[in-house]
């Protein structure tokens, strides 16, 4: 269908409906076998083909890049590659620049040289350099052309830092002033504007060499005396950062001083650029996720309807350490079959002391994983902390293995066994609670991600320790 019969069958009655994604879904699985007369703008021929494409359009149309990449997040591959060719192209480079990684590669896959120009032409520098990564390099190289030099040298600044640094991730868009002006030339100076640039909450104060000295609020630009000098006004104590800090650091300090922006200056003290809230958001939940998805043992990011062959080959790793660790624990009950035989209520009693110390050491692993991540723990805590969740994992082991000793004496009418499931969930909530605290301190003493795969190793630790602790136990005191 050509662009001018959309518009005006759009311009219709048609009733603009809200974001469903199960309703793009249907729309764009029906419009499946027609999508290559689509790509062409080709007449459908079916009339309730070319409703059901102007409805999806109309959805689609009217939709925030963010929600359109949410859409995509959500749909299989071929439905996805529909309704990307169906949005509006003006908005692709904000979409990709929502979208997940793993997203990302797929569609930038389906665009071509042309299409993937288009959606770069009107990008930030910062902005270019986060997507420089995904694109082809003669995309970049070409892109780079048809810009200034000051950006190209932007992007090319941007690109050299770390993904963990906060050069990565710095805005170049900025309002800058000196400090012996009054406050009247500045608003005159701010009115020249179109529009300020986003998330401007302040303006920075700079010297002749460019040097910060420090920031002008708007807030307080308002309200003084249009006569008074910015030197006046202006605040000079500042939370500024280097492009070579730690991005997660500099989204804590963020969280914790409730800024909106924040100057980025480099050695020479010289203002470079600026960092952003919704820069720092990003960086908090892209952190969160990934502890999320490593304390799960995968490795990485995945599309939600990736391949069956790339989701494998994310996975299999600690797939493969957890058959390693369920092997183990199965040679630890392989080792007292012998007690079982004789006390069949072993059988029926020792995964409640595994459990228990799995959610426990889980608990354990989560706090300190998230007190790592905040920046609350050092080496000289990790000792304390360590002491301290052993007495809570001794207090809730005779409180909880006293409750299961009483029920085990009632069920089975043996005051040993109940005294032994005392003694043995009360020491595997011990070895809990220390697996809990020394696995993401050993991890991140050895350089690697303290969530990573800490759930499965947790896991591990306390199943064959609890099965060793309580079969021992049994088969010492009870046989």
């Amino acid at each position: 269908m050509s662009q001018e019969n959309f518009n005006e069958i759009a311009q219709s009655d048609l009733e603009r409906l809200p974001l469903d994604i199960e309703r793009v879904h249907q729309l764009a699985d029906d419009l499946l076998p027609v999508f290559g007369q689509i790509q062409h703008n080709e007449p459908l021929g079916d009339e309730a083909l070319n409703q059901k494409l102007v409805e999806l359009m109309a959805i689609l149309h009217e939709l925030h890049p963010a929600d359109m990449a949410t859409l995509l997040e959500s749909l299989p591959p071929k439905e996805r590659v529909i309704v990307w060719k169906l949005g509006v192209p003006e908005d692709d480079g904000d979409v990709l620049l929502e979208v997940s990684d793993a997203v990302r590669e797929t569609l930038i896959e389906s665009m071509d040289k042309e299409e993937l120009l288009a959606a770069v032409e009107d990008m930030d520098a910062d902005d270019l350099a986060d997507l420089a990564d995904d694109l082809p390099q003669n995309v970049i190289a070409e892109a780079l052309q048809t810009r200034d030099e000051e950006e190209r040298a932007q992007v090319q600044a941007a690109m050299s830092y770390e993904d963990d640094q906060v050069g990565a991730v710095m805005d170049f868009e900025l309002v800058s002033v000196r400090a012996d002006v009054s406050c009247e030339v500045v608003l005159r100076y701010l009115r020249r504007f179109e529009s300020l640039p986003d998330h401007t909450d302040k303006i920075f104060v700079i010297d002749e060499n460019d040097i910060l000295i420090g920031v002008l609020p708007i807030r307080t630009l308002l309200v003084s005396d249009p006569e008074e000098l910015v030197d006046h006004v202006m605040a000079t104590d500042v939370v500024r950062f280097r492009p070579t800090d730690n991005v997660e650091e500099a989204a804590q300090a963020f969280e914790r001083y409730d800024l909106v922006t924040a100057p980025v200056i480099d050695e020479d003290k010289r203002l470079i650029g600026r960092i952003t809230v919704d820069e720092m958001v990003d960086v908090i939940r892209e952190e969160s996720e990934a502890d999320m998805l490593n304390m799960a043992g995968l490795q990485e990011e995945e599309d939600l309807f990736a391949p069956i062959w790339h989701s494998v080959r994310n996975r299999w790793v600690w797939l493969a350490v957890n058959l390693c660790t369920a092997f183990v624990a199965s040679r630890v009950i392989g080792a007292f079959e012998g007690s079982i035989e004789k006390i069949v209520a072993l059988a029926a009693l020792m995964p409640i002391v595994a459990g228990i110390g799995g959610n426990s050491g889980n608990q354990t692993i989560t706090m300190i994983v998230r007190a790592m991540a905040m920046g609350q723990l050092s080496d000289m805590q990790a000792g304390r902390l360590l002491k301290k969740e052993v007495g809570v994992a001794l207090v809730n082991g005779v409180i909880w293995g006293t409750v299961m000793g009483a029920v085990s004496w009632l069920l089975y009418g043996n005051l040993g066994i109940g005294l032994v499931m005392v003694a043995a969930m009360t020491l595997n909530l011990l070895l809990a609670a220390t697996v809990g605290v020394l696995i993401p301190v050993l991890m991140e003493k050895f350089g690697r991600d303290p969530a990573l795969g800490s759930s499965v190793l947790i896991t591990a630790v306390t199943d064959s320790g609890g099965f060793l602790i309580f079969l021992g136990l049994a088969t010492i005191f009870l046989l």
